[in-house]
């Protein structure tokens, strides 16, 4: 397995729990959605689980050391 898919793996459930509870939030805070909680709670989880591996995959590189060397080195090229 490789490091990437590793991070994105150990970076989803934490995506994953951030996504279900601000759309947990937003339904159970609006007055319209909460009456119907029992239909738009389903929604939120299959949303997250759909939208987490996108997230978890893009954000997973920027998790390694060398994307942060590089990022300083090419900082430091651009203000001399």
């Amino acid at each position: 397995m490789s490091v990437h898919l590793q991070l994105a793996i150990m970076v989803g459930l934490m995506i994953n729990a951030v996504l279900f509870g601000i759309g947990a939030v937003i339904v159970l805070s609006i007055p319209v959605l909460a009456d119907n909680a029992k239909y738009f709670l389903p929604v939120v989880v299959v949303t997250c689980f759909i939208l987490t591996p996108f997230i978890a995959w893009l954000m997973a590189p920027r998790l390694r050391l060398r994307y942060w060397r590089e990022r300083e080195q090419s900082a430091k090229h651009l203000s001399t």
